[in-house]
């Protein structure tokens, strides 16, 4: 362990050298002072250290030689002896929120956790002062530098790149105090109230023109899936009596009382050609009345093959060449 931490560079210790003079007297006063003391002085020599413990013991200010003692039952002399615990577990440290000066000129708040151990703890207790508090604010200062190189937009779609870069840097920062960071994480990224609004009407401005986009689209393809239908139906002109009959019975199967039945065209037509041909004076009310008449006495079906077979033959004037006065004429008279 000594060889290692002095082919580093870290820190160089006096563990080795021996002891001087004044130093050998009190260790052999201490002892004969701890044997004349005895039981006594047994309870306050020996110390237990826990799994998860080690203690690193100077001696009359120089470090013991062997290193880090523990886990168990660990021996000092009372009167010279000086131990430090030292706490192998995992850290959590929540990082309190930065505000942060982004690179697109933006305050937020930023806040993380930092999770980290110690490996070694001759490094923790003699190269750092306060090791906890040395990684806590190492902690800080890297957030803030890695924030403040970033855009808005970059913080918060890029989280895990951002925690790798920190977690980086601080492992490399606290390796010489014997500090492994094992874990940093972003946790929350608060933007003011203002840009909250503004970035989402922007998102919501782009969520309508993608559904626009998939709406029109949706429309093309039915519009084309309706071409060829009615292609198929032009074909073949019962198939157009068919789809009728269907929709019929899709409506009737919802138990409706409302039925929306379709007027033909080819009746609308006959009915402008009847005004027409009143207007024109070539047809008098007396007549349509008898022909509604027969109409109504007669076979339905018969009536209905009589007016198609009419309107194929005959072409339907245009509805405008009949004035006004004619068609308030034919309302008053219905």
């Amino acid at each position: 362990m000594t060889r290692n931490r002095r082919s580093v560079g870290y820190f160089a210790t006096s563990e080795i050298q021996p002891p001087s003079g004044i130093e050998k007297a009190m260790v052999f006063l201490s002892f004969l002072l701890l044997l004349l003391t005895l039981p006594i002085s047994i309870f306050l020599s020996v110390i237990v250290m826990s799994e998860y413990q080690r203690v690193v013991i100077f001696r009359c200010g120089r470090l013991k030689r062997g290193g880090a003692r523990g886990p168990g039952l660990v021996f000092r002399i009372p009167c010279i002896d000086f131990c430090v615990r030292v706490d192998l577990r995992t850290v959590s440290y929540d990082v309190p929120a930065q505000e942060i000066l982004t690179k697109d000129h933006v305050t937020i708040s930023l806040d993380a956790a930092v999770y980290y151990r110690i490996y070694d703890p001759l490094l923790a207790v003699i190269q750092v002062e306060n090791v906890h508090f040395a990684t806590r604010m190492l902690a800080q200062a890297t957030l803030r530098n890695i924030a403040g190189q970033k855009h808005v937009l970059e913080l918060m779609s890029e989280k895990d790149s951002i925690s790798m870069a920190m977690s980086a840097i601080l492992k490399s920062a606290t390796a010489p105090w014997g500090v492994y960071v094992e874990r940093v994480e972003i946790k929350d990224v608060r933007l003011p109230l203002n840009l909250q609004r503004a970035m989402a009407a922007e998102a919501e401005a782009i969520r309508e023109a993608k559904a626009k986009v998939v709406s029109a689209e949706g429309e093309l393809s039915a519009s084309k899936a309706l071409k060829a239908a009615s292609d198929v139906i032009a074909a073949n002109p019962v198939a157009l009596q068919l789809r009728y009959l269907q929709t019929l019975s899709l409506i009737s199967g919802d138990q409706n009382k409302n039925i929306i039945f379709p007027f033909p065209v080819n009746l609308i037509k006959q009915l402008m050609k009847s005004k027409c041909s009143e207007c024109s004076g070539a047809t008098s009310p007396t007549k349509k009345k008898e022909q509604v008449a027969e109409t109504d006495g007669g076979n339905v079906d018969e009536a209905l093959e009589e007016a198609y077979r009419r309107l194929d033959t005959q072409f339907l004037p245009t509805p405008f060449e009949c004035n006004s006065e004619c068609l308030k004429r034919d309302y008053v008279s219905r």
